[in-house]
């Protein structure tokens, strides 16, 4: 009798430890969350993700917003690329507007996948100007007057100097984030950061997204990159696609319906 009671405490043990290591080897699988890195685009700076990173940090993710110097894709790529070089661990990249072609010519193995929000993503030897063609995507807005030129100080520059294009003060809540309050586009209009013309017409280099799976949230109501180039792009590089109704910046006036795509693309 004690010996069989003693086989059963050893087997009712041996039990526990198993189901221990079956429940432990699944949540060692499962792993630790991506490092979320958010590229903004141009006519803003990394303020414009502030509410979609709250939402991701309250889910328990790491969120890294290094500033996008807007120079063109290659300058801009190498500065992101040095930001996801210094993380350990996995990351998901997600780029805005022009952010999409900068994270489009970022190449690092660390990267498990990419989410575009109404951001270009061009292919190779394209330049993101072509993807606003209007004769085959009309519907942008941003066009003289609602984009101005300026003389800028631009140490990377010939000469040191640069022409930079943004949304001139009267044209930027109506073309650039309709959807968002007055008080909400002053305070985007105070953050603007202009963006080198060069950026536009710069070649991209092979595109990370071909061999990385990629997300695309496409804006419904966008006045600066028309709906119809965004999913054109999104078709192209295959991307899981979704779409809202909202204006170019739907970071900002939909943080958290962003937030769940690139939570999306996390799990993925």
């Amino acid at each position: 009798m004690k010996i069989s009671r003693v086989f059963t405490a050893v087997l009712a043990m041996l039990m526990t430890v198993a189901a221990g290591l079956i429940f432990g080897s699944g949540a060692a699988v499962a792993g630790p969350k991506p490092t979320v890195v958010l590229v903004h685009g141009a006519f803003a700076d990394a303020t414009s993700w502030d509410g979609v990173a709250a939402d991701l940090r309250s889910r328990g993710y790491r969120v890294v917003v290094p500033d996008n110097p807007l120079r063109g894709p290659a300058y801009d790529a190498s500065v992101i690329e040095k930001t996801v070089a210094d993380i350990d661990g996995p990351v998901v990249l997600v780029g805005h507007s022009y952010g999409g072609a900068v994270i489009t010519n970022v190449h690092d193995p660390k990267v498990q996948s990419l989410v575009y929000i109404a951001a270009f993503g061009p292919v190779e030897g394209e330049p993101v100007q072509i993807t606003i063609d209007p004769i085959r995507f009309p519907g942008s807005q941003l066009l003289p007057p609602a984009l101005g030129l300026r003389i800028v100080d631009d140490p990377h520059a010939i000469g040191g100097k640069n022409v930079d294009g943004y949304v001139t003060d009267e044209y930027f809540h109506s073309v650039f984030a309709q959807d968002v309050s007055d008080e909400t586009a002053a305070t985007m209009l105070a953050h603007q950061k202009s963006a080198a013309l060069w950026a536009n017409l710069e070649l991209g280099g092979p595109p990370s997204w071909a061999n990385t799976p990629s997300w695309y949230l496409v804006a419904g109501e966008d006045r600066v990159i028309p709906a119809s180039a965004q999913r054109f792009m999104a078709n192209r590089m295959g991307a899981n696609t979704s779409e809202l109704p909202t204006s170019h910046a739907s970071l900002v006036s939909q943080p958290g319906a962003v937030a769940d795509v690139i939570v999306a693309a996390a799990h993925g």
